[in-house]
């Protein structure tokens, strides 16, 4: 087999830049603060301890950890159950509306959060939502509902036209193909979505910081900002909340991974 070295070259790089970043963050979030000072950043760290862990599970970490669980779940909740029915409607629905209606929402891969910032504050206000999880979990929503309209598309087009037709055949309605085809077989592309959507909650920054306002409705991201003002110059204690907040998502990539090419990849084959 012939060898492919640039990739290879690649994919070292990538791993470096990945890999080291990560490195530094463990190992920093396991020294003490003395430790961390008087050492190299490289260094694996002499006298490993988790009192950096036990000061940020102890200042108010928990709270930020459920409303980014609650934020998170609720978006990829409403992202799947709006995605997969309409995704099954406009690959099987022969309405010009339909398809006008997915050409418009298509429309919104090209608006960026940043541009509906204020139009979006002014809505969420005039419904009373301001400083509530709830007015995080809808603008993540829509936000992502676009992209996982079009995985989902994509994958149901795959499936053959005669899968359909022999489930009304055999007396299904649109609700028995949805459950018991449509789902099945687009198992990859919804968890696609779902680990897509995640990632950009759990993540969201500018949502958070503008529709929110006390401390009770904070998620991890402005909360590791506060971690960063209420330990000063701590930056072990910085990095272990920042460890702390990466491993839940983490878990959720592990188990979705093998599923995200095949998900992202359906119908490009067409």
């Amino acid at each position: 087999m012939k060898r492919n070295v640039p990739a290879g070259a690649s994919a070292l790089v990538w791993l470096v830049l990945v890999v080291g970043p990560l490195y530094f963050m463990v190992a920093a979030s396991l020294r003490s603060r003395a430790d961390y000072l008087s050492s190299s950043p490289l260094k694996p760290p002499d006298h490993p301890t988790l009192d950096n862990y036990r000061t940020v599970l102890t200042g108010g970490f928990g709270g930020y950890l459920l409303n980014n669980v609650i934020v998170t779940v609720a978006t990829v909740a409403i992202v799947v159950l709006l995605g997969v029915p309409a995704a099954y409607a406009i690959v099987r629905s022969p309405s010009k509306l339909v398809q006008r209606g997915f050409t418009l929402l298509l429309a919104g891969l090209a608006i960026p959060a940043q541009a509906t910032i204020i139009p979006v504050y002014l809505l969420i206000t005039r419904l009373n939502l301001y400083d509530s999880l709830t007015a995080i979990i809808l603008p993540t929503a829509a936000f992502a509902l676009p992209v996982a309209t079009l995985v989902l598309t994509n994958s149901l087009r795959d499936v053959p036209k005669e899968l359909y037709e022999a489930q009304t055949i055999d007396g299904a309605g649109a609700f028995g193909v949805l459950r018991y085809l449509v789902l099945p077989l687009a198992k990859p592309a919804i968890v696609t979505v779902v680990v897509y959507t995640a990632l950009n909650a759990w993540n969201g920054f500018l949502f958070p910081l503008v529709l929110t306002q006390s401390d009770s409705t904070r998620v991890l991201t402005l909360g590791l900002w506060n971690f960063q003002g209420q330990f000063g110059t701590n930056v072990p204690a910085l990095l272990a909340a920042v460890t702390l907040s990466v491993l839940p998502i983490f878990v959720v990539y592990l188990i979705g991974r093998r599923y995200l090419l095949s998900g992202l990849t359906a119908g490009f084959g067409k």
